[in-house]
């Protein structure tokens, strides 16, 4: 087991919370100035603060359990946190695994407060004790965003500890009890979709000011799980379920906050984004959002892993270094049409969507740029008698955000019909070998910070 080192006591830390600075100028000379004005620096970094969870979720892309090999320190943590608030990040969001599994969460929280960020938190929920809500409120947590999905049976099921869902709303109180805000995300798959409504009254019932939404997506455990993934033609039926729950919420007031990956563009799209105050306009993995592991791996996206999506070490080179030089931060702010593929390149909405969600796009067929997870598209191929679905071709290997691959099958509605099947194959993950200052870092090569 890990050992963190804490210098630092409750008593040592005061809750003095300056201003944060204003963002520092980019250093993205091969960018254009609307990309230099979009890589200037995080608005949000999502941390996952350890890997260690006392869960065993059946859709956890990393594959939590235990912790992974040489974690931050405290002391580490509290450098990251001072190098976040120089690159003008104004939320961290800590994440896990568990974050409260760590000793020093409390310190962590602490600290990013006395930064002067907000600290929020999303989590499981199960050991939320009263103790520990009073020292997370006391320390400046934010909000905490339990995970609830479905209803008792089906939370129990997908996260594989009986119990599990009562434990999530007992968190729940005592996060409110202790005086903290709270909120909810859910994820919507095959065993959820149908018990949104039913849950949305449970969850305005518990007093929550926020309600996330977002598909499963079939990376890590999920990816041995795809019989809970939704079919795309799947989404005519949750968007109608969506339309109640839009009207319902605004009824109970409790905000609606779609995730990146549940969309686009159909007619739900402004008042499902009512909160947002926007349409979608595209993935923000490394434009206004940096994700951070536990042992210090910095990359574009929370919700992503591995090498394609991992620009350096922390330990190695800082987070400004990696935020302004790596491709992998960096390419979602200079892609173009140009890189979409299949359905998503000739689509009326390409420019502004660019086929969605990454985080959803590339797990299920090997890269970005291409994303039948769509509801403007689930409606289009109906009106042509058409309806998409997707098939596994091939497992994932076992590790964290890894991801098998998949297909998508076009096919009529009517099998009578005499219109042909038409299949989208999976592409292998980015084999770009970008050159200049956008390429991945070489250690040698840049000489550590």
């Amino acid at each position: 087991m890990t050992e963190y080192t804490v210098t630092m006591s409750l008593a040592d830390v005061r809750r003095r919370l300056p201003v944060v600075s204003a963002l520092p100028k980019p250093d993205s000379r091969w960018l254009s100035e609307e990309q230099r004005r979009r890589a200037a620096g995080p608005r949000w970094a999502v941390w996952e603060l350890t890997l260690a969870c006392d869960q065993k979720c059946a859709h956890c892309g990393p594959r939590a359990g235990q912790r992974r090999p040489d974690e931050l320190s405290t002391e580490e943590c509290f450098q990251v946190i001072r190098e976040l608030r120089e690159l003008g990040c104004g939320e961290v969001v800590l994440i896990g695994g568990e974050a409260y599994l760590r000793s020093d969460f409390i310190l962590i929280i602490r600290a990013i407060r006395e930064a002067g960020m907000s600290c929020t938190m999303t989590t499981g929920g199960l050991n939320i004790t009263k103790e520990r809500a009073e020292a997370m409120v006391e320390a400046g947590i934010g909000s905490v965003n339990f995970s609830i999905d479905g209803l008792e049976a089906t939370h129990d099921r997908l996260r594989g500890v009986p119990g599990s869902w009562r434990r999530a709303f007992a968190g729940l109180e005592a996060i409110r009890a202790a005086g903290g805000k709270v909120a909810c995300n859910t994820q919507i798959n095959a065993l959820t979709k149908s018990e949104l409504l039913p849950l949305l009254e449970l969850l305005a019932a518990a007093q929550i000011h926020s309600w996330q939404l977002q598909i499963t997506v079939p990376h890590g455990n999920a990816a041995d799980h795809p019989e809970i993934i939704l079919q795309p033609y799947m989404y005519l039926e949750l968007f109608d379920a969506l339309d109640a729950v839009v009207d319902r919420a605004a009824e109970l007031r409790v905000r609606l906050w779609p995730g990146n990956n549940l969309g686009y563009f159909g007619p739900l799209e402004r008042r499902l984004r009512a909160s947002q105050r926007k349409h979608w306009r595209g993935c923000v993995a490394g434009v206004s959002v940096v994700g951070i592991e536990s042992d210090g791996g910095v990359k574009n996206c929370p919700s992503l892993g591995g090498p394609v999506n991992v620009g350096g070490a922390w330990r190695v080179h800082g987070l400004k270094k990696i935020w302004d030089e790596s491709y992998q931060l960096g390419y979602i702010r200079s892609r173009t049409v140009d890189d979409l593929w299949g359905y998503c390149r000739e689509c009326y909405y390409a420019e502004t969507c660019m086929a969605g969600c990454t985080a959803a796009a590339e797990p299920l067929l090997g890269r970005p740029g291409n994303n039948p997870f769509c509801h403007h598209r689930a409606l289009m191929m109906d009106r042509q008698g058409l309806r998409e679905r997707i098939e596994q071709v091939r497992g994932a290997a076992g590790g964290g955000f890894d991801n098998g691959l998949f297909r998508v099958i076009r096919e009529p509605k009517d099998p009578s019909s005499g219109i042909p099947v038409v299949t989208e194959e999976p592409r292998v993950s980015r084999l770009i070998e970008p050159t200049g200052p956008g390429a991945p870092i070489d250690p040698s090569a840049l000489g550590g910070r």
